[in-house]
């Protein structure tokens, strides 16, 4: 059977990105963050650093920036990129252009979990004409389009938020339902921090009876674009997620785990939610329960 994504719309390829630019209703945002990580610090894993320097050098032409810690987190959060109050996030997002009738395509470079992270924000507040560009700045520039620099702002938008509190999650919420063969945690670090092999979040491990698909592994290695819905369907299949699951998306700081959950609505996936702190706050918690495999 040939499986195809549930709105297809919602990943745009760099081809058709292309075709579209100069759309008026069109808003391109670059998302990219980077982390400096800091494994011997003994309570911080990373620091995190915008991307604005890149952008102005390099960015899809008419696209603006988005900032994710310094406009779009709660800065006084002891934990990088937390989300803040849903209603002060729609209103930022507002500000930076987000907002009828626009379409939004986010993308970001060195990976699209950074693109997928907003993608998962603007769902929480309830604006839904988003798409994300497959393999995102570095597959733009492989495929030799146009790019620009300088800075680009748009002007403020306005739009109906629909708040959604149940998407993004909290530890007690983990911590409720432990044990409980309805429901998976999954886990989208990489295997050595996965197995406990790694003390970059503090203690080494995860959360107790999770399971382990490191979102790079839904990714084409070469490109960094998505692997094809059947071929992702089948990694999920072989680790035993069923679409009925309910199914906690977790990693270090709440932003690979968007990339998972992402792949997972558009496979038709319902029951899903992010922890947004993830194992930035968990492992650095001594009360709560850790596994590893040594």
């Amino acid at each position: 059977m040939d499986i195809k994504w549930r709105f297809p719309e919602k990943i745009i390829s760099c081809n058709n990105l292309n075709q579209k630019l100069g759309d008026a209703n069109l808003r391109i945002f670059d998302c990219s963050t980077f982390l400096d990580y800091t494994d011997d610090h003994p309570s911080k894993p990373y620091d995190v650093k915008s991307c604005l320097p890149n952008y102005e050098k390099v960015h899809i032409p008419t696209a603006a920036y988005l900032d994710l810690q310094k406009d779009l987190s709660d800065n006084n959060s002891p934990y990088g990129m937390t989300l803040p109050e849903l209603e002060l996030l729609a209103q930022s997002f507002k500000k930076l252009g987000v907002g009828s009738p626009h379409h939004i395509v986010l993308y970001s470079s060195n990976g699209m979990q950074w693109a997928t992270r907003i993608w998962a924000m603007l769902a929480a507040v309830g604006y839904q004409s988003v798409s994300v560009l497959d393999g995102g700045l570095d597959e733009w520039r492989r495929l030799g389009f146009a790019t620009e620099y300088g800075i680009n702002k748009f002007d403020p938008a306005e739009f109906d938020a629909q708040i959604d509190t149940d998407f993004f999650i909290e530890k007690d919420n983990v911590l409720s339902v432990l044990g409980r063969k309805d429901c998976v945690l999954l886990n989208s670090l990489t295997a050595d921090i996965f197995k406990g092999e790694s003390k970059r979040y503090g203690r080494p491990g995860r959360i107790p009876g999770s399971i382990n698909i490191p979102f790079h592994a839904l990714l084409n290695s070469s490109r960094g674009t998505l692997k094809s819905p059947g071929e992702i369907l089948t990694i999920l299949n072989d680790a035993g997620i069923k679409s009925n699951n309910r199914i906690i998306n977790y990693c270090g700081g709440g932003i690979a785990a968007t990339l998972t959950a992402f792949v997972l609505y558009q496979l038709g996936f319902d029951h899903l939610e992010i922890y947004d702190n993830s194992m930035s706050e968990w492992a650095m918690d001594t009360t709560l329960p850790i596994e590893t495999d040594i």
